[in-house]
């Protein structure tokens, strides 16, 4: 993955945060039971690196009959669930100064409202089965912006990767706006 920009930086030691499971749970709220992938969720910070190590598993799809490999749709699903999680621990912890003021209160309020993916894009390496398969993703810069006659916002871009145990590789980048900021 890339090095990090400096608003990322943070004066704080290397941490781990294991799965707060009434935290993940909370994340998955929204989402159908069958929809649920994430099975846990490490949260690390290092040399001002803000990254996400978690585990999934997808028994079946939620839409379609099975393809015996991660899809498109699943790739999608699973990193907004990583990336739900990331936010909300890093909010929870105040692992990023642009959301430093931010409360667990404010995350929920706007965690499907709010957080938007506003590009995204996948690269599939080889076939990575779905039935278990873990996935990181970082955050590689997070800058406020303000356009021209618009209202404030913060951007976020990241990068992901799943893998499985027999070699299964899917990579990529995501880039979020995060609206309405309070």
């Amino acid at each position: 993955m890339t090095s990090v920009p400096s608003v990322l930086r943070t004066a704080r030691p290397a941490r781990s945060y294991e799965t707060d499971h009434a935290l993940l749970a909370r994340v998955l709220l929204p989402y159908k039971e069958n929809c649920a992938y994430v099975r846990s969720a490490e949260v690390t910070t290092e040399s001002g690196r803000v990254a996400a190590h978690c585990e999934f598993a997808i028994p079946e799809s939620c839409y379609i009959k099975d393809t015996g490999h991660l899809n498109s749709v699943e790739v999608n699903i699973c990193y907004n669930q990583m990336m739900y999680y990331l936010v909300a621990k890093s909010v929870q912890e105040r692992l990023l100064e642009p959301l430093s003021s931010w409360t667990l209160e404010d995350y929920w309020t706007r965690q499907l409202p709010d957080i938007l993916i506003a590009r995204f894009s996948s690269n599939f390496r080889r076939p990575v089965n779905p039935r278990s398969f873990s996935g990181e993703m970082e955050f590689t810069a997070v800058s406020p912006r303000r356009p021209a006659g618009g209202s404030p916002l913060l951007v976020a871009e990241t990068a992901f990767r799943y893998r499985d145990g027999d070699g299964g590789r899917c990579d990529g980048e995501a880039v979020l706006a995060f609206v309405n900021l309070p």
